[in-house]
């Protein structure tokens, strides 16, 4: 097996729990940040306005932010439930130096990507298509929806590229890259000959 192949395989073995990650994270950022520390929205801060016929649930009033802090709280049950889905995969696919991982640009840049397509869909489903929320309501809340989505593509290209080419020059600083499978090969190249010469003598 090539040292390319080798190393596209363990790039993908990080893929998928990577962008599940980076969903849960991605997630975790808009709630927390959004939703509570700027206080911005809530889930639901829309509703009334929407493009599904919802009952306005005012958040100035006590039983409207009653029913959006409940939305915001099951919305951080699913970010939450990503988050422990992708550590989960994680340890079942890396097996190696599970300590290193925090330093793998390319476990760092999927999780990137998972984060931009949870600003994409989540965008696109919530502030655009249901419209039950959008990032900063008000007259300029199309410029700030629109720059959510932008700043979701730039987290997924620049993810997709950090990933990939760190993939391809073997830096990957996990313990799974290929720089630790060119050492053993020659490893055992050593050994071999080691052996052969042994036998002839």
């Amino acid at each position: 097996m090539t040292d390319q192949r080798v190393r596209q395989e363990r790039s993908v073995s990080v893929r998928l729990p990577g962008i599940i990650l980076g969903v849960g994270l991605g997630g975790f950022v808009d709630g927390i940040f959004l939703h509570q520390v700027f206080q911005w929205h809530h889930m639901l801060s829309s509703a009334g306005s929407d493009n599904i016929g919802l009952r306005p649930y005012p958040t100035d009033t006590v039983y409207g932010l009653e029913i959006n802090t409940l939305w915001d709280g099951l919305f951080h049950v699913v970010t939450w439930v990503c988050v422990l889905a992708g550590l989960a995969l994680l340890y079942a696919r890396v097996t190696h130096a599970r300590g290193r991982l925090v330093t793998s640009p390319v476990l760092w840049g999927w999780i990137l990507v998972g984060w931009g397509l949870f600003n994409l869909v989540e965008g696109i489903i919530d502030h655009h298509l249901l419209a039950v929320h959008h990032v900063r309501p008000g007259p300029d809340q199309l410029w700030w929806d629109l720059g959510f989505l932008l700043l979701g593509a730039v987290l997924v290209v620049v993810g997709w590229l950090l990933a990939t080419r760190s993939a391809r020059s073997g830096f990957d600083r996990s313990g799974t890259g290929s720089g630790s499978n060119r050492r053993g090969t020659r490893s055992d190249a050593g050994r071999r000959g080691t052996d052969s010469d042994a036998g002839r003598s």
